[in-house]
């Protein structure tokens, strides 16, 4: 295999032993972003120049013998959505394009204290609001699998470099689903991690940003888990106040064994059913589990409705993403609401009241989210993890119609375009961990990932869980046309 597609622990570990230098392993990512890159537009940010100085550094390093990181000399690139200093945030906006921060992301600074070589920004949707990456500063990113299909949203960039082999690590971001879905779409591995367990300051197009939007994390995805847990142990802590008072102890999953776990199983909903493919891949992750002496509950569920779970967590949400609005629109939208018709709860309505709610009606939603969050805790007493879809398809085809005129076919039934968030929001509104773990490629030779979702904090136990199964066949396949 392409030295390309191994993991970044394992490319540390060639760096350490003096296998490969970093200089060249950056020449030879550099090489494929050269050939493939233009095929699926995934990196849309090129700092090269800057990074083969930061390689020779790297170089310095090893030869001198100086303490190394556990991420050093592995080229990366990250979510545009991210401040790299000297770089433009713009979230894909055109508003922002001349954006350029001079500082940054706190991550950012941690990843490049653990020896991450940053060559690259990649791609995302407008706002970060879309189940699919395009915009019009930097354009459209396809999937490696099928160029004609989507490759995620909102770090589409993020899955499709890693699938394709044009760097060795990746950071993005979740608040719907927009790590989980673009790695399930791609074929990797990816985590959106407890809520506020990694400092969010410089994921913002406001450079001096303090503030991090509720339920929005920032999180890994590489092509093994064992990169997820490198990347979670790198980023994670208490912000500079709070770490005067915390500290860090994260449950591990080293020294636990497959058979002691009891696992609970959601495959299917009717609020967001999948394509019975999509179930399948649920349906053999358990049965892998159950193999090697798991306890399986396909029965098993919180203690709340999930219809309701779902309400809340779109309550939150939509207001959520409506404050990243121009004022301008947001104005608009208000005055728009204000004139619904009050007997209307259709959809859209209930959607455009939440994206303009009160702070008092915000407040009511928060109190039955935390409410939520206990009945979750109650039932992680009794379970260790639960699996679940990651979204209802694999990878659709490109549609970049209004989002009001798009819908999504799930074995030949036509569906609501933003239904799928259902299985994002499950685990996003109660701030829980959740890892997905690629299954292989379906029918169509499109990849499938299924969800792990785990208590609060235990992050490093869903992401070796990931680890165990993939040793057991559940791992990355490279796309044919990048090998």
């Amino acid at each position: 295999m392409d030295i390309g597609f191994l993991s970044a622990v394992e490319l540390a570990k060639k760096i350490r032993e003096k296998e490969i230098s970093c200089v060249e392993l950056l020449q030879h990512y550099l090489s494929r972003v050269d050939k493939y890159n233009e095929s699926i537009n995934a990196i849309v940010v090129d700092l090269r120049e800057q990074a083969l100085e930061e390689a020779k550094r790297l170089d310095n390093m090893v030869a001198s013998g100086e303490p190394l990181g556990p991420l050093h000399g592995v080229p990366m690139t990250v979510k545009e959505s991210y401040n790299v200093s000297g770089t433009p945030t713009t979230f894909g906006n055109p508003a922002f394009k001349d954006n350029v921060t001079k500082t940054d992301a706190e991550s950012i600074k941690k990843l490049k204290q653990a020896g991450a070589n940053i060559f690259g920004k990649t791609n995302v949707p407008l706002g970060l609001a879309d189940f699919q990456s395009y915009n019009d500063i930097y354009g459209t990113t396809n999937n490696p699998y099928d160029l004609e299909r989507i490759p995620g949203g909102s770090s589409g960039g993020s899955a499709a470099a890693l699938s394709a082999g044009l760097t060795g690590l990746e950071t993005g971001s979740d608040i719907g689903g927009s790590i989980r879905n673009p790695a399930h779409f791609c074929g990797v591995f990816g985590h959106k991690p407890t809520y506020d367990l990694l400092w969010g300051k410089g994921h913002s197009p406001i450079e001096d940003n303090r503030a991090f939007s509720d339920i929005s994390v920032i999180g890994p995805l590489g092509r093994s888990a064992i990169d997820l847990d490198a990347s979670i142990r790198v980023g994670a802590g208490p912000d500079s106040i709070r770490a005067r008072g915390y500290k860090l102890d994260l449950p591990e999953w080293k020294g636990r064994s497959i058979s002691e776990l009891k696992v609970a199983v959601w495959k299917n909903d009717s609020l967001a059913p999948v394509t019975r493919e999509t179930e399948s891949r649920v349906e053999q992750v358990a049965e892998a589990l159950s193999s090697e002496g798991a306890k399986v509950d396909e029965a098993a569920r919180p203690g709340f409705d999930p219809d309701y779970s779902h309400e809340i967590y779109g309550r939150l949400l939509h207001s959520t993403m409506a404050a990243r609005m121009p004022d301008g629109d947001y104005e608009s939208l208000k005055k728009h609401v204000d004139e619904l018709d009050r007997e209307d709860q259709s959809e859209v309505a209930r959607t455009q009241r939440a994206q303009v709610s009160s702070f008092k009606e915000w407040a009511a939603a928060n109190e039955l989210r935390h409410r939520i969050r206990w009945q979750w805790h109650d039932f992680f007493e009794n379970y260790d993890v639960l699996l679940t879809p990651t979204t209802p398809t694999p990878a659709f085809k490109h549609d970049h119609r209004k989002f009001g005129d798009r819908t999504l076919m799930v074995d030949n039934e036509e569906r609501n375009y933003f239904e799928g968030v259902f299985w994002a929001g499950l685990s996003g509104v109660a701030y829980l961990p959740s890892t997905i773990l690629p299954t292989g490629l379906g029918v169509d030779g499109l990849p499938i990932g299924v969800q792990i979702i785990g208590p609060e904090y235990s992050d490093l136990v869903t992401i070796g869980l990931a680890g165990e199964l993939e040793t057991m066949g559940f791992k990355f396949v490279p796309p044919k046309n990048y090998i």
